[in-house]
């Protein structure tokens, strides 16, 4: 009788007894998925050439329209960055609107416009409809490229690029490039700031004359639209678009090195290693294998639960996280497994990376690995279903790649279908792990000898050049100390310095928009206060009365007492590097760096809190170009780099009034250096702390 009422309840709530009995701490066994109804799309294609399709979908009343440019990759040379710019200048002008003017329209029907050297997006209210394609051809067809705008462009860019010489990511982002594709090749090239400089109003018209035309375009438009009507709109907008013959370059397919090589970026003042073990794969776009080797890939480093993320994360808690990617392309696909983690575990880590991959390749894969892996594919194609312009997206591709009709609709029958058997062959086939570049961006001094074992060890600077080692040995004799010297006799000589009793510094600079005024203030030999105002208030002021501190914010107040404190006296000194000598801080030379083809200083220096920050001096000029100190941040310690230019002499003593100011490992700030007033009066009031 009581099974029976427990059978009825079930029933009520939708399972049956079988159903409740089912054994909750295991995966359930996928269904065989059936066909997708991916949804309809209607194509036709104009006399220019320009391939249009159209999927109607009245859900919503919104329109979007997408050319894509379906060219061979570019060898920019050396002008590496142009690509990119052309994009961006698209949006700058046309010969109907300045900038200012295409950007109020835009806005004042609620639209989205978007390029790049390969596409312009528009978007917006269909009852905007023939407005948003009149904006999106103006953008299309008629460029003017502004050089002002292209000022504003390279200057941002050059911006960028300085700050990415201290990002281990984008240093290895660049050493990635360069080793795998080689930079004869499009993807193997690094845009710098000599190439930056270099690109002119004159490379973008051409590049837009030479690449934006109808013959090599697809145009998908998804939304709120009558197909009829539609094609009256693409012919009225885009029918006397001129087709041209396009350049259809052909490149050599990288290769894999015939034994691994690891390169290494010394970064001495880096807590942490950056590592990616990477090479160049055949993996064509929607070829036999893809399917297959997604798989495989998501089991190894595709998320959370994967190998390398269980294995580097959960088990030996190296690292915040661990992943790896293969992709697929028409001209050479890539391998990559990266993870960052503390410097004493560099090795440890390739060691386990290699470990994981070499399992896959013996078949070491459970039911239940292979079981996420595919629900997760699955959870992803389906979810990217729910967006209309996913439709848009797929019939590009089958277009573009000339893939089989049925490609999409049966994707999830594919995924389901791969075996373990597959699987493994995919990780044979994939997987390298005697052929790689193994990438490490870190403290070479540190870690070098134990990267040896692992195969040929190469150096490189931040722009993926292989240099010489030896060039970036400590000369004999030189000393920390002698730098300092060097640097204060460069600047001005210590009796000049010790002249300077008091210092007032008028600084600005600005962060996400707003400015922000700053003003320092040093009595010798170690009393200082610092304000950064906004609007005339006051954000944050810093005051130090020689024996302690005080800092107050929109953050409360924090006293600066002890260890910190004598830290405090130190930086609050006229010039820090006579206090350092004058007080016998610990100081060593720990590298030799090449920065833009110069050789580097870096001093290690300990404060009297045991802090350790590093300083470089430019070997030739003896001058002070950057500082590294170490910030813990909740995803471990992270090296934050502040700069240091543009020396200015004031009463006979060389001081920086250009500089970069670290707020985060991501985000940095500009200070200019507007006024500087030597032995003017201060009074010590200033310095009391209440």
């Amino acid at each position: 009788m009581k099974s029976k009422y427990i059978s009825c309840i079930l029933v009520l709530i939708g399972l049956s007894v079988a159903e409740a009995q089912v054994d909750r701490s295991k995966l359930p066994e996928p269904g065989i998925p059936r066909p997708v109804n991916i949804g309809e799309y209607k194509s036709f294609e104009l006399e220019n050439g320009l391939k249009v399709f159209v999927i109607e979908n009245h859900k919503l009343p919104r329109v979007s329209y997408n050319l894509v440019l379906n060219r061979q990759p570019i060898l920019e040379g050396d002008k590496v960055g142009y690509l990119s710019m052309v994009g961006q200048m698209l949006r700058r002008g046309t010969e109907k609107r300045t900038k200012e003017q295409l950007d109020e329209e835009v806005d004042f029907i609620g639209a989205s416009l978007a390029a790049s050297s390969t596409s312009v997006f528009a978007s917006g209210l269909s009852k905007y409809n023939e407005k948003i394609l009149e904006l999106m051809t103006d953008v299309t067809f008629n460029p003017t490229f502004p050089k002002e705008e292209l000022e504003k462009i390279r200057t941002q860019t050059i911006s960028n690029l300085a700050a990415n010489k201290e990002d281990p990511s984008a240093i290895s982002s660049n050493l990635r490039q360069a080793l795998v594709y080689g930079k004869d090749h499009p993807y193997g090239e690094i845009q710098t700031e000599e190439t930056t400089n270099k690109i002119t109003v004159e490379d973008l018209k051409t590049y837009h004359d030479q690449y934006f035309r109808p013959n090599i375009a697809y145009l998908a438009i998804v939304g709120d639209v009558d197909f009829k009507e539609t094609q009256r709109l693409i012919k009225t907008y885009f029918g006397s678009w001129e087709n041209k013959a396009v350049p259809n370059p052909t490149y050599e397919i990288p290769v894999l090195p015939k034994d691994n090589i690891i390169a290494l970026v010394n970064r001495s003042g880096a807590v942490q290693s950056a590592i990616n073990i990477t090479y160049p794969v055949e993996l064509k776009i929607g070829s036999e294998d893809q399917i297959k080797a997604r798989v495989m890939n998501q089991i190894l480093g595709g998320s959370g639960s994967a190998k390398l993320f269980t294995n580097l994360r959960e088990d030996k808690g190296y690292t915040y996280g661990s992943y790896s990617s293969l992709s697929a392309d028409e001209l050479v696909g890539r391998f990559n497994a990266n993870v960052e983690v503390r410097n004493e575990v560099t090795d440890s880590s390739i060691v386990q990376i290699i470990y994981e991959m070499e399992q896959m390749k013996k078949g070491e894969i459970s039911k239940d690995e292979i079981r996420l892996a595919k629900n997760s594919i699955a959870g992803s194609f389906s979810r990217s279903l729910e967006r209309p312009q996913t439709v848009a997206n797929f019939a590009l591709n089958l277009a573009r790649y000339n893939l089989p009709e049925d490609y999409y609709s049966t994707y999830l029958q594919k995924v389901q279908s791969i075996s373990k058997e597959e699987v493994q062959a995919m990780a044979n086939k994939y997987l390298k792990t005697k052929n790689a570049y193994i990438i490490v961006v870190g403290k070479a001094n540190e870690v070098e000898d134990k990267l040896r074992p692992f195969g040929e060890l190469k150096y490189y600077d931040t722009y993926g050049n292989e240099i010489d080692p030896s060039l970036s040995k400590i000369p004999d004799g030189l000393t920390a100390q002698s730098v300092f010297q060097k640097y204060i006799d460069v600047i001005g000589g210590k009796e000049k310095i010790e002249a300077i009793k008091s210092i007032k510094m008028k600084m600005q600079s600005s962060v996400m928009g707003q400015t922000m005024d700053m003003e320092q203030s040093k009595l010798a030999p170690n009393l200082s206060l610092t304000e950064v105002k906004m609007g005339g208030n006051i954000m944050q002021k810093i005051v130090f009365d020689g024996e302690k501190g005080k800092m107050s914010g929109m953050q409360g107040t924090q006293e600066i007492t002890g260890d910190q404190a004598l830290d405090m006296a130190i930086s609050s000194a006229i010039v820090e590097e006579l206090a350092y000598l004058n007080n016998g801080i610990e100081a060593k030379l720990s590298s030799v760096e090449q920065i833009d083809g110069k050789d580097i200083y870096g001093v290690e220096v300990t404060s009297p809190s045991g802090k350790t920050s590093i300083r470089y001096y430019d070997s030739d000029s003896g001058l002070l170009i950057k500082a590294s100190n170490t910030l813990e941040t909740p995803q471990g310690a992270m090296t934050v780099t502040g700069e240091f230019g543009d020396y200015q002499e004031f009463e006979g003593v060389l001081f920086p009034t250009k500089m970069t100011q670290p707020l985060n490992p991501q985000m940095k700030m500009d200070i200019s250096v507007s006024e500087i007033l030597i032995n003017t009066e201060i009074s010590a009031d200033i310095f009391k702390i209440e």
